[in-house]
């Protein structure tokens, strides 16, 4: 299935070679219609940290049988820390990038161990002050078909190069 026929995708293996006395090749510029994405798989130790650093210790998110109980399948993640994915991927394609709004959408839970694809495509570009104001549609899916969240986020890019990344998870 072809999701996009213009997409920028980030890579967990760098994807440029340099050789003595050539220069790199130009980065992409983001235009409306492009699509940044990466997949993450959310641990027992992300939902912990996670946790710890928000302060939600929810039961449904560290016990089994309460979740169960409660019509789920097992312990959920956070959806914050999925919705995390959107100004990760913005960030590390647009350093110094300021995330301005999120709006979310939780359309499906999200346990340990899925495989989740977050991604943004870019809807809105207008230049302000030398920055660009860039409208974003967000989407996670997991087990590459299920849509778990959307929304639209809103961010301000220093520019439009998008850099490639080599995300450690």
């Amino acid at each position: 299935m072809r999701m996009l026929i213009r997409s920028l995708v980030s890579s967990s293996v760098p994807c440029t070679r340099n050789f003595s006395g050539t220069a790199p090749p130009p980065r992409q510029v983001l235009k409306t219609g492009d699509t940044l994405r990466q997949t993450r798989i959310f641990t027992n130790e992300d939902v912990t940290e996670y946790s710890k650093a928000s302060h939600d210790s929810n039961p449904l998110h560290f016990d089994s049988e309460f979740a169960r109980n409660a019509g789920f399948e097992d312990r959920l993640v956070h959806g914050m820390l999925v919705a995390a994915l959107f100004p990760r991927i913005i960030a590390s394609h647009f350093p110094g990038a300021v995330y301005v709004s999120q709006s979310l959408h939780y359309k499906s839970p999200v346990y340990v161990g899925d495989a989740v694809v977050g991604e943004v495509q870019a809807t809105n570009i207008r230049e302000n002050k030398s920055r660009y104001i860039v409208k974003f549609l967000t989407r996670c899916f997991k087990n590459d078909k299920l849509l778990v969240i959307d929304g639209e986020a809103v961010a301000i890019l220093p520019n439009l190069a998008a850099e490639k990344v080599n995300v450690v998870d």
